[in-house]
C-alpha cells in the first residue's frame, strides 16, 4: 500500500476507532457502577426486554464498530473511489460511526448505578426515546466533519472510461434479416447474497418482528429477482431484466451511437456493483470482466458486464448501421 492509499485508509478508519475509544473509555471509567447484566435491548416505550453481560457489551461494541470500519476502509482506502464519490463515502462512514457510537454510549450510560435483581439484571432502566432524535443529529455533524477532512486530502481524479471506437466489429446480415442476442449475466456472489438476505429476513421475522424483517425481506426478494439478469440485444436496443417485470433497464437503439466489448472494473470505474450512476456513464455491474460498453448520443456511456459481449457489441453496431440506412 502506498502512502496515499494509507492516508485514505486511515481517514476512513478514524471515526470508527474514535467512536470505539470513547465507548470503551466510558465503560472502563464506569465499570464498577454497572450491574452484572446490562439492559441491552429496549421496546418501543423504552422499557428493557433483554440483558447482556458487561463482557458482551464490550465484545458487541468492538465487533460492530471494527467490522463496519473495516468495510469502510475497503471501500474508501483501497483506491476504488474518486472525486466527490470518495468524499461522500468517507463522510457517510463518519456519520455511521457517530450514530452507532452515540447509541452504544447511551445504552451504557442508562445502566450506570442501576439496581440489580437476584440474577444481577439491571432494574428500573429505560431508554429515553429522544435519543433516537439526537443520534441522527450527531450523525449529521459527523458527516460534515467527514466531508471537511476528506477535502483536505488529495483525491485522484475520476478515471476516464475508454471511449468506444466508432469502427467496432460488425456481424454480416442480409437485407431484411432480423437477429437478436441474449445471455444471462452470471455472478458468483449475488445468488448466495440474495439467499442469505432472505434467510436473515426470515430469522428477523421470528426474533424481532415484522417491522425489522419486512425491509430485509424486500431487499432479499429484489436480489433474488435480479440475481441472474438477462441481457438482450435486438432492434429495440439493450435490455437488462430479471425474472420479474421490474426492475428492468432498457437503452433504445436510437440512443446508441456505437458499442464495443472490453474488460470493466466495476469498483474503479463505477464505484461498486449493481445499477450504477456515475458522471458520464451508467451501467449494470454484476461482476468484473468483459462487458458491453455503448456510447450514447448524449456522450454518456452505458455498460453491462456479461459474457460473449463481443458478439453483442458487434450485433449492436450492425443494427445501428441498419437503422441509419433505413433513415
Amino acid at each position: 500500500m502506498n502512502r496515499k492509499n494509507a492516508g485514505r485508509a486511515a481517514l476512513a478508519a478514524l471515526p470508527f476507532l474514535l467512536a470505539l475509544a470513547v465507548d470503551l473509555l466510558l465503560f472502563a471509567t464506569r465499570r464498577d457502577r454497572l450491574p452484572a447484566q446490562l439492559a441491552s435491548h429496549f421496546v418501543g416505550n423504552g422499557r428493557a426486554d433483554d440483558y447482556a453481560g458487561r463482557t458482551s457489551y464490550v465484545v458487541v461494541t468492538t465487533v460492530l464498530l471494527v467490522g463496519v470500519g473495516a468495510l469502510w476502509v475497503l471501500m474508501t482506502g483501497m483506491g476504488g473511489l474518486h472525486g466527490r464519490a470518495y468524499n461522500r463515502t468517507v463522510a457517510c462512514g463518519y456519520a455511521i460511526a457517530g450514530f452507532l457510537g452515540y447509541l452504544m454510549a447511551v445504552v451504557l450510560l442508562v445502566n450506570v448505578d442501576a439496581a440489580e435483581d437476584a440474577r444481577g439484571r439491571a432494574q428500573g432502566v429505560s431508554f429515553p426515546m429522544w435519543h433516537l432524535a439526537v443520534a441522527p443529529g450527531v450523525a449529521a455533524l459527523a458527516f460534515g466533519l467527514g466531508m471537511l477532512l476528506a477535502a483536505l486530502l488529495p483525491v485522484p481524479d475520476e478515471p476516464s472510461a475508454a471511449a468506444p471506437a466508432g469502427g467496432g466489429e460488425r456481424i454480416a446480415l442480409a437485407a431484411g434479416e432480423v437477429a437478436g442476442w441474449a445471455r444471462s449475466a452470471r455472478s458468483r456472489w449475488l445468488p448466495p447474497t440474495a439467499a442469505l438476505t432472505c434467510a436473515g429476513g426470515g430469522a428477523l421475522l421470528y426474533t424481532a418482528g415484522w417491522v425489522a424483517a419486512v425491509p430485509v425481506l424486500l431487499v432479499g426478494l429484489l436480489l433474488v429477482a435480479f440475481a441472474r439478469p438477462n441481457v438482450t440485444v435486438d432492434r429495440r436496443g439493450i435490455t437488462v431484466a430479471g425474472i420479474l417485470p421490474w426492475p428492468r433497464v432498457r437503452v433504445p437503439l436510437d440512443r446508441i451511437e456505437t458499442a464495443v466489448s472490453r474488460d470493466i472494473n466495476p469498483l474503479t470505474e463505477y464505484g461498486g456493483w449493481g445499477y450504477r450512476i456515475r458522471p458520464g456513464r451508467t451501467g449494470v455491474m454484476i461482476r468484473s470482466g468483459e462487458g458491453i460498453v455503448a456510447r450514447l448520443a448524449d456522450g454518456r456511456d452505458f455498460a453491462v458486464t456479461v459474457d460473449d459481449s463481443a458478439t453483442a457489441a458487434a450485433l449492436l453496431n450492425t443494427l445501428i448501421d441498419q437503422r441509419r440506412t433505413e433513415h
